[in-house]
């Protein structure tokens, strides 16, 4: 085991469920300084354990842990945080209660502070999923967050991203017939349909029309789209992924007793300086959206990452969208936060 678990107790879900014996896990990367304010939180993004993260890491980059204490908390529901597929029951599969982004971020700062003693975040960072916790994380805790830089992810799902992961889910549920009682019945099998689904959303039409799956190893768009889409998804636990699917459309930062539904307040309120990256043609987490989020945030620059690789301009997989998000990140730290 490469991480550490830090265990919650009993936790009150912002859906007022109960949720007993919860877990986070989470893994570190360097040391913390004396003074504690050397901190940078890297959530992980649906269906991404803290592995998936560790491309972003390392000597000389911007994450680099001989400078800095890097925290990667694995979301809820993902496979090692507590998700329907490690719950014991009644809680278990089908029966995992509704999380939201507010309670995984709530539960973060309980790590934060309680483990660790932290009253200072230098930066939060984050990929998709994981860029909206970092919207989440200035929302809910504006004294507490210096900056923050969600790369391909938006401060809530806009009503197109909500039906992309309606269409992803749908996928999954149509192997049961829509019938909510047969949901335990679902297999790994039945994941084969949503990767399909997916992949049509994940890149860009330019991705596909200049068949850039043949740098990737793939001779034809079919062994691709078997070889990626497929085998990725049906590695994933299918009610994990229907929790994690839950857990993003319903992820306004704005959907809580702070904000009370009141998005533009919520977006007005994050006093840390943010860089916001979207890529240039993401389908479903699109740079308009972010667009309007970054004008309502009073310290944020928007810094579209110019790229035909669409959501996964975000995903550590081509150099040079690799090579944009750190050189934003290293400008980012490199600027005051005083007064």
């Amino acid at each position: 085991m490469d991480y550490e678990i830090f265990n919650l107790g009993d936790v009150l879900l912002q859906s007022g469920v109960t949720l007993p014996n919860a877990f986070l896990a989470y893994k570190t990367y360097g040391k913390l300084n004396e003074q504690k304010d050397n901190v940078i939180v890297y959530p992980t993004a649906f269906g991404d354990q803290h592995v998936q993260n560790e491309w972003l890491i390392g000597s000389g980059m911007a994450l680099d842990p001989e400078k800095y204490f890097i925290i990667v908390p694995n979301l809820l529901g993902n496979g090692l945080s507590s998700s329907p597929s490690n719950t014991p029951p009644p809680f278990d599969r089908a029966n995992f209660p509704q999380v939201t982004i507010y309670d995984n971020v709530r539960f973060q700062h309980q790590l934060l502070t309680e483990k660790f003693g932290i009253q200072k975040i230098a930066l939060v960072v984050g990929w998709s999923m994981g860029g909206i916790q970092a919207f989440q994380w200035g929302a809910s805790y504006p004294e507490m967050v210096e900056r923050i830089a969600p790369f391909a992810g938006i401060a809530k799902p806009w009503p197109h991203t909500y039906v992309v992961l309606e269409g992803v889910r749908a996928s999954l549920l149509s192997a049961v017939g829509f019938d909510s009682s047969k949901l335990n019945q679902l297999s790994s099998t039945d994941m084969r349909a949503v990767g399909r689904v997916y992949a049509g959303w994940g890149l860009s039409h330019a991705f596909y029309r200049e068949e850039l799956y043949r740098e990737m190893g793939f001779d034809t768009l079919e062994d691709f789209v078997a070889g990626i889409w497929e085998d990725s998804f049906m590695n994933m636990d299918p009610h994990n992924v229907l929790a994690m699917l839950w857990t993003g459309q319903h992820a306004d930062i704005s959907a809580n007793p702070s904000y009370n539904g009141d998005f533009d307040k919520a977006l007005q309120s994050i006093k840390a300086l943010a860089c916001i990256m979207p890529g240039s043609t993401d389908l479903f987490c699109t740079a308009d959206d972010n667009e309007y989020e970054a004008k309502l945030i009073p310290n944020a620059v928007l810094k579209p990452i110019q790229s035909i690789w669409g959501h996964f301009a975000g995903r550590g997989i081509n150099s040079a969208d690799n090579q944009f998000i750190d050189d934003n990140l290293k400008h980012l730290l490199s600027l005051s936060t005083k007064e």
